[in-house]
């Protein structure tokens, strides 16, 4: 069930697909290779070519006889970075895209690190890929969060799916793992236990949202992350949660979706510091950034309540060398009447962020937490220096 990059770049009518026996659906390989990185393109994005190493859930190339396998991945990084005069450079120039794309990551294989060849396999697509494209970055299976590889990898996947009590538990992992050695790609997380996620629901993003505060935070060592899946058929389930859920006519987006919206300016932004004093802190995780749109800079403080009690804070910005703009400040709330509520074809926007004014907004002010909610304050600022965010 392998991705063959090479029959998903032919005429549409032409390209044979393929049926996924790990999940049980058939793809008809439409959206290919090519068009996976022209969507990144078009997004403005940066792909990441994940592509099998002779491993499966049942079957597993012996190292000494992978070579083939090893060229086949080379071909196809000729295709999206080769000069339009090379062999696969050229088919892709006349598929009407003579400019190389600038692929720059690869993982190396998924979810394998525990089979017998991995090792030995890894090593061999390590080797020939850095020989010939020593810029791209390269991703091991292995988790490095516990203890070091014993392979090179500029960054290591991890994954977790898990109840949202252990998500939120989790705010904290990276806060002492190493920062010798390999960068930290979270390729996959969501709370996917069917009693707290069900279809989406307020609960599973609250969890969610308390981890990625805790990535942000992190982000010296985490380097990106990804919610999974993102995009799910409602005619044709095969996994619960997703991210965004579509039919033929209508689409809506899961609580876990609009959460992510929050985090849509961490990229680029400056981490400040935040410590949160209080008496429910055990139930509340917090992150702080500064960050620029085309005209203004922002203070974001983003605090999740994961407990049942509305809690009352004494905000303190230290080290502003400008006052807040009162009227350009906004507070974002995602929050429910119940913690299981979902949104669905009928009600998609049962559980979305609502944007308020902040009239109070200033260095120091009062605010007020519901319970079971995820807030974002972003106060409007017109210059900053060593900024310090306490709760």
């Amino acid at each position: 069930n392998a991705f063959r990059w090479r029959e998903t770049i032919g005429p549409w009518e032409q390209r044979p697909g393929h049926f996924g026996d790990v999940w049980n659906y058939w793809t008809d390989d439409g959206l290919g290779y090519y068009e996976f990185l022209q969507l990144s393109e078009d997004l403005g994005a940066a792909p990441i070519w994940v592509f099998n190493v002779g491993i499966s859930h049942h079957d597993e190339v012996d190292t000494t006889i992978i070579e083939p396998f090893v060229k086949d991945v080379l071909d196809s990084l000729e295709f999206a970075r080769g000069r339009a005069e090379s062999t696969w450079g050229s088919v892709r120039a006349a598929m009407g895209h003579p400019e190389r794309f600038p692929l720059k990551y690869v993982a190396i294989g998924n979810e394998d690190c525990d089979k017998g060849f991995y090792r030995g396999n890894y090593l061999k697509f390590y080797d020939a890929i850095r020989k010939a494209y020593p810029d791209i970055q390269m991703i091991s299976n292995c988790d490095g969060s516990s203890r070091p590889l014993d392979h090179p990898a500029d960054l290591y996947d991890f994954h977790v799916y898990t109840s949202a009590a252990n998500l939120f538990i989790m705010k904290n992992k990276f806060d002492r793992t190493s920062r010798i050695g390999s960068k930290v790609f979270v390729s996959e997380y969501a709370v996917n236990e069917q009693r707290d996620a069900g279809k989406g629901s307020l609960l599973a993003s609250l969890a969610e949202a308390a981890f990625l505060t805790g990535l942000e935070k992190n982000s010296d060592l985490v380097q990106m992350a990804s919610y999974a899946p993102l995009f799910v058929n409602d005619n044709d389930r095969t996994w619960n949660p997703d991210a965004i859920v579509f039919n033929s006519w209508q689409q809506y987006g899961t609580p876990s979706y609009w959460m992510q919206t929050y985090f849509r300016e961490s990229s680029g932004s400056v981490i400040h510091p935040i410590t949160i004093g209080s008496s429910y802190s055990d139930s509340l995780a917090a992150s702080a950034i500064t960050w620029k749109d085309t005209h203004d800079i922002f203070l974001r403080i983003k605090i999740v309540n994961f407990g049942p009690n509305a809690v009352n804070l004494a905000i303190s910005s230290r080290g502003l060398q400008a006052g807040v703009n009162t009227a350009k400040s906004t507070v974002t709330v995602l929050t429910s009447g119940n913690l299981l509520d979902e949104n669905s074809f009928a009600e998609p926007n049962k559980v979305v962020p609502v944007k308020s004014e902040l009239p109070d907004a200033s260095e120091e002010m009062e605010a007020a937490l519901s319970p079971y909610s995820f807030t974002s304050f972003d106060l409007a600022l017109d210059q900053y220096s060593k900024l310090v965010a306490e709760m």
